[in-house]
């Protein structure tokens, strides 16, 4: 892409979102085209239409949607399947409509079945039952690569799909009634530390293995595959190590609140058992991950003590929710 390319990022407020402006203004892309929801409904068809004729974007970055953990799954099963089903049609329709010459559309590991072979391979795509918990975002998430294969299929658009494991980083959701585990963790630790209670509650066992990756790595992900990346099939972005959720929350409460002891509410549920990607086909064009996951939990509390203001954050305290 050069550096006067129209380039719209769907959904730049978000945590990815703004990782990937980020990304493209240290590049010298420096004012990509955005639009808040109060300027842009990307649910309506109409008004998207209405957008992509009057912008013209050349580039998509596809990156909107409503997510959250598996509390936000299992309470808002409704608004998950809708709005991301919507936003992920309307784009790739006026996408196509209006010429753009590249989309990078962006989804989940969630859309690997419950029991997947580990690490998941691309292929694992629709092989067995997925998630109870986060059923209806993962369809979802599965219509979306397949929406994007079929306007390739029928009109030849040049649109890609990349599948990034559990994300954190600057610009999170603290929000413990629909943030993912990380920050969840990270919340509970600092509001303990502030109240002076030395017991940190994590939901479910602490046995279900994940894989991090830090958000400004996916944004550098997103730009490497939206320049070198032209394959059909979904591609999956991750670091390949993975731990146990026992072993997160001691990291996280040894940056946060090292003195806090941990107790695990097994009345709770665990998700899925693991959830590690198979990285090898990313590594394989020459893309790897800068950031450690200790390095980057500390970078990411320090983003969070410098603005506790302007963070996602819940004033109910319930058990943290898991990935």
């Amino acid at each position: 892409m050069n550096k006067d390319a129209r380039i719209f990022v769907a959904g730049h407020r978000g945590l990815v979102g703004s990782a990937i402006v980020r990304r493209l203004g240290e590049l010298g892309h420096a004012n990509p085209i955005t639009a808040t929801r109060e300027q842009l409904d990307l649910r309506d068809q109409a008004a998207v239409n209405y957008w992509f004729r009057a912008n013209r974007p050349e580039y998509v970055y596809l990156v909107a949607g409503t997510v959250g953990g598996i509390l936000a799954n299992s309470t808002r099963p409704a608004e998950f399947i809708y709005d991301n089903l919507m936003i992920h049609a309307t784009v790739v329709h006026a996408a196509h409509l209006y010429g753009v010459r590249k989309l990078l559309y962006l989804g989940s590991s969630c859309i690997y079945p419950r029991l997947a072979h580990q690490p998941i391979e691309e292929g694992e795509l629709l092989s067995g039952q997925l998630e109870p918990t986060n059923e209806p975002y993962a369809i979802a998430k599965i219509a979306g690569i397949k929406l994007c294969q079929a306007y390739r299929t029928q009109y030849g658009s040049n649109f890609i799909s990349a599948m990034p494991t559990n994300l954190y980083g600057p610009g999170d959701n603290f929000d413990l009634t629909s943030s993912h585990v990380l920050p969840a963790l990270m919340r509970k630790f600092h509001d303990a530390k502030a109240q002076g209670d030395r017991s940190v509650v994590v939901w479910g066992s602490g046995t279900p293995r994940r894989e991090f990756l830090h958000v400004d790595d996916l944004a550098d992900a997103c730009v490497f595959l939206m320049e070198r990346y032209e394959g059909d099939t979904h591609i999956n972005v991750g670091t390949g190590v993975d731990l146990t959720i026992r072993e997160l929350a001691t990291m996280v409460g040894e940056v946060v609140y090292p003195e806090a002891t941990i107790t695990f509410d097994t009345s709770r549920p665990d998700g899925t058992p693991r959830k590690l990607l198979d990285v090898s086909r990313l590594h394989g064009l020459g893309w790897r991950h800068r950031y450690e996951l200790r390095e980057g939990i500390a970078q990411t509390y320090d983003w969070f003590l410098r603005h506790q203001s302007e963070a996602r954050m819940a004033t109910v305290v319930p058990a943290a929710s898991e990935a």
